[in-house]
């Protein structure tokens, strides 16, 4: 399950997922048997707690979906019960610099790589004593780490934390946060003005020159999921889960009552 994502990703494919704030197994459930590539939990959002956390991922692994959990931010504990509990990767978010990308890789990643707390009696080792000697390096392979860019110290440092030794072995993608980025530039919502597009153009550009796979922004529709494509994305995410439900109920009431929507 987990080697999946990264095997797509590392053959250039494109996947596809929601954000997911709703802290709900169920909806999980719902959302992975459409055949999505992932769904990301998101607990910086979302008010997740781990023991929902760990049935949302099993509700993902059920429907073949990979599960991806933005933690809440770029803290130790966070990234180690996230890993522990079976998700396929995880989302560090605002990384501002080359600090704070070589942090992520430690708290993400085993020794000789990182410094992740090792416990293989946890759901992504079996709970067993079976392969305690191997459960490190199947980890570090398995495990899926993406960065989030979201302010401006992002993007003005993305040369040097793109400078990081073997970073291509260490970090599987970087995910530009578009409402982030367009709030950093000054133009808080404004994602398709013109400079954050340029923005984003350009440090897609750089990540894909160090093979690695570049994400941002949310389709709200085809012609989004056309020109993020073209712009080299391959982590492309879908709409929330509660945008989708709220719109969806939207559309079902005004069809019914023949009544304007709200603007």
């Amino acid at each position: 399950m987990r080697n999946k994502l990264k095997t797509k990703l590392r053959n250039k494919k494109i996947i596809y997922g929601p954000w997911c704030t709703i802290p709900s197994p169920s909806v999980i459930e719902i959302i992975a048997s459409t055949g999505v590539d992932f769904v990301i939990i998101d607990m910086e959002h979302g008010c997740h707690n781990f023991e929902t956390l760990e049935n949302m991922i099993r509700a993902a692994e059920v429907n073949d979906c990979g599960s991806l959990v933005r933690v809440p931010a770029n803290e130790e504990t966070s990234i180690l019960k996230a890993l522990d509990l079976g998700a396929s990767g995880v989302i560090i978010p605002h990384i501002e610099s080359k600090r704070d990308a070589e942090l992520a890789i430690q708290y993400s990643k085993y020794s000789p790589i990182g410094s992740r707390g090792f416990s293989p009696f946890t759901r992504a080792g079996n709970y067993s004593l079976y392969g305690i000697k191997e459960h490190a390096k199947k980890e570090n392979e398995r495990t899926l780490l993406i960065l989030l860019l979201e302010g401006r110290g992002g993007v003005n440092n993305i040369d040097d934390i793109l400078s990081i030794k073997k970073i291509d072995k260490k970090i599987d993608g970087i995910y530009i946060g578009a409402y982030d980025l367009s709030q950093s530039l000054g133009l808080p919502g404004q994602v398709d003005h013109v400079d954050v597009i340029n923005t984003m153009k350009e440090l897609i550009e750089k990540i894909k020159r160090k093979g690695i796979a570049a994400g941002g922004y949310v389709a709200k529709d085809k012609k989004d999921v056309g020109w993020m494509k073209e712009m080299g994305m391959q982590i492309i995410t879908l709409l929330p889960d509660c945008t989708i439900l709220y719109h969806a109920f939207e559309d079902r009431y005004f069809n019914f009552h023949d009544k304007e929507k709200m603007p």
